[in-house]
């Protein structure tokens, strides 16, 4: 049977019970339609780019499916009829990804960053603003700063 990766997006006012409610009944229409759920994430709430049908953030969900594509039809026209989904995306791939999805990756790595207390610049190995240097405003790797052009038309002449 061919291999699918389906996302869809539940509006952000939706309960994380409504959401599973909803992944429940996709997956149940899969199974019966002769195929199976390999993998299902719940990615949580993101903020979106841009608002869609006047929302800001989604629930994200992840379905790595092995079923046959009338089951990819139909839970593509169950979402379309449901209110509750935003938007979704099935894609075709050769074969499934192993172990956590790129977003789950990124969220752990997302939260180890945070565990470390890294992100403010003054953490970083040497030292912290620019203006903290030595020389104010020369950088060491750099060199000086060359005169600028205002300043260079007056000296010509």
């Amino acid at each position: 049977m061919p291999l699918y990766e389906h996302v869809f997006l539940a509006r952000q006012d939706a309960s994380a019970q409504q959401v599973e409610d909803l992944t429940t009944q996709m997956t149940g229409i899969v199974e019966g339609l002769g195929g199976k759920v390999v993998k299902m994430e719940n990615w949580g709430v993101r903020s979106l780019t841009y608002r869609m049908n006047k929302n800001r953030k989604a629930h994200f969900v992840l379905m790595n499916l092995d079923a046959p594509s009338a089951a990819v039809t139909e839970i593509e026209r169950q979402e379309r009829i449901s209110e509750d989904v935003i938007r979704y995306l099935t894609v075709r791939v050769e074969e499934h990804e192993e172990g956590p999805s790129a977003m789950m990756r990124k969220a752990d790595r997302d939260r180890e960053r945070d565990d470390r207390g890294g992100g403010f610049r003054g953490d970083r190995e040497g030292g912290g603003f620019r203006g903290d240097r030595e020389g104010g405003g020369f950088r060491g790797d750099r060199g000086p700063r060359r005169p600028r052009d205002d300043e260079a038309a007056s000296v010509e002449e």
